[in-house]
């Protein structure tokens, strides 16, 4: 069937300029931004050819867009909340783009001490805390999202992805639920959509299909790393395995993804 295009009625309205797509006929994963994102939430993203942050939809609390739970480094049993605090200009309805951190300066200092003291002693440690540069400037923009994005990509990067990185305020979609993430895998020529467990609950998979993408559920193994992976921060794992390591580890889950049955 015929992809068909967005409403101009969008759920928000996308930046004048265009951004720079990628390649037709790729896997899309579409994702808050999280802080440090959980070891389950960074397979999906690297399995991915390229992530849509979900920067326009409202922020939540109780969930990671400000948030990690690091586990100690030689029990991962023994965690601690890494939280950024955060002021909503528009209360609850505030959108996750416009979620401003209440004292930069404070959160800048105390986040690269928290990660030191609970993963110095790593072998991997040096790799990390070099890596740590461009999360301490996006404190400097004032904005939460920034900084969850930006600890997402360096861990990406720490690890080799080579996809792309999207914002969907600068995307034309739908309101609803399911419609908006239709939407945005269409507008960019996805192939397929990779959903966790989570989205498969609620997704409408037959507006992915009137549009001609695919829906694949992500799944991850269940023992070893993975068996704690929804629960804490994958710099847990990260610290533990090394970057090679774990990237193999991730490299195996992405690649099952091509031979799953896709859900639409």
């Amino acid at each position: 069937m015929a992809r068909t295009n967005p409403s101009s009625a969008t759920a928000s309205p996308a930046d004048s300029s265009t951004p720079d797509l990628p390649p037709p006929g790729g896997l899309c994963a579409i994702h808050q931004p999280n802080l440090f994102p959980r070891l389950t939430t960074l397979a999906k993203l690297f399995a991915a050819d390229y992530w849509i942050v979900l920067d326009d939809v409202q922020f939540t609390r109780r969930d990671y867009q400000h948030r990690a739970r690091l586990a100690a480094l030689t029990d991962p049993d023994r965690r601690q909340w890494l939280t950024i605090p955060t002021h909503l200009p528009q209360g609850r309805r505030t959108a996750i783009r416009n979620a401003l951190i209440a004292d930069p300066a404070l959160a800048r200092r105390r986040t690269p001490a928290m990660l030191r003291q609970q993963y110095r002693f790593s072998p991997h440690w040096p790799v990390l805390a070099q890596a740590l540069e461009p999360i301490q400037a996006a404190f400097d923009t004032g904005r939460t999202a920034a900084v969850a994005e930006t600890s997402a990509r360096v861990l990406l990067d720490l690890l080799g992805w080579q996809g792309q990185i999207l914002a969907s305020s600068r995307l034309a979609a739908r309101p609803g639920r399911s419609q908006r993430l239709a939407d945005l895998a269409a507008i960019t020529g996805a192939r397929s959509y990779l959903c966790g467990t989570g989205g498969m609950t609620y997704l409408d998979t037959n507006l992915f299909t009137a549009q001609a993408i695919t829906v694949t559920p992500f799944l991850t193994p269940t023992a070893g790393i993975w068996a704690i992976g929804r629960r804490i921060s994958a710099l847990w794992v990260l610290m533990t395995l090394g970057p090679a390591a774990l990237a193999d580890r991730l490299r195996t889950v992405a690649a099952a993804q091509s031979v799953l049955q896709p859900a639409a």
